[in-house]
């Protein structure tokens, strides 16, 4: 299997990382091709949602590869982020169907996402914190801003990872569901959001993130 797929899915884009053998984590050409699909979402006009999902259902994504490291060398000073797209604002709303391990570099490509879904059994946080690697894909910047400093710096410093009913309590997914209905979610999410107006709502959307940082008045 190609550890990147893009495929349509009504009027979602389903970009789907998979290389099981190692938790769906990335190295520096999956990151690539992270960016490739990414771009084909961009242009495609009716594709007017982005899901970003792990294959086989234990992992969404366990971030880095740490075990090649070196295939980054060339990403570190990409402007999109290491991990393909973590430094981009996508122009059209995303959604990351999450089941499993979502750790790392992985935790911080769902914080990208507009929505997250999760299921039952799902674990999330920054356990990189132990082998002192840095959060460089974005993360220490989106999480604060979707659950607060404070939730988000007790993530940060103490590296512990938390199940989905707590993430749902805090406000790091957006809904819970049962095991292997994440991607089903997803979609039905997408579908409703394809349905709306798309000037007004992507305009809204557009005010909502570059708003973020602003005076009330420069909003």
């Amino acid at each position: 299997m190609d550890p990147v797929t893009l495929e349509r899915r009504g009027a979602a884009a389903v970009l789907t990382i998979d290389r099981q053998e190692r938790r769906n984590a990335i190295d520096g050409p999956t990151a690539e091709l992270i960016a490739a699909a990414y771009d084909r979402f961009v242009e495609d006009d009716e594709a007017r949602v982005l899901v970003v999902t792990g294959a086989g259902g234990v992992s969404f994504c366990a971030g880095a590869d740490l075990k090649a490291i070196e295939s980054f060398a060339s990403r570190m000073d990409d402007p999109r982020g290491p991990l393909g797209i973590s430094r981009v604002i996508s122009p059209k709303p995303t959604i990351a169907a999450i089941s499993g391990w979502c750790l790392a570099g992985g935790l911080e490509l769902a914080l990208w996402c507009d929505l997250r879904i999760a299921t039952d059994g799902s674990a999330l946080g920054f356990p990189e914190r132990r082998w002192g690697v840095p959060l460089v894909d974005g993360g220490t910047q989106r999480l604060p801003r979707i659950v607060g400093l404070g939730r988000a710096l007790d993530l940060i410093l103490t590296g512990r990872i938390i199940d989905a009913d707590e993430a749902l309590a805090m406000g790091l997914v957006t809904e819970v569901v049962p095991a292997g209905r994440h991607l089903e979610r997803a979609l039905e999410i997408a579908e409703g959001l394809a349905r709306f107006p798309q000037d007004t709502m992507l305009a809204d959307r557009r005010a909502a993130i570059e708003g973020i940082g602003l005076t009330f008045e420069e909003g």
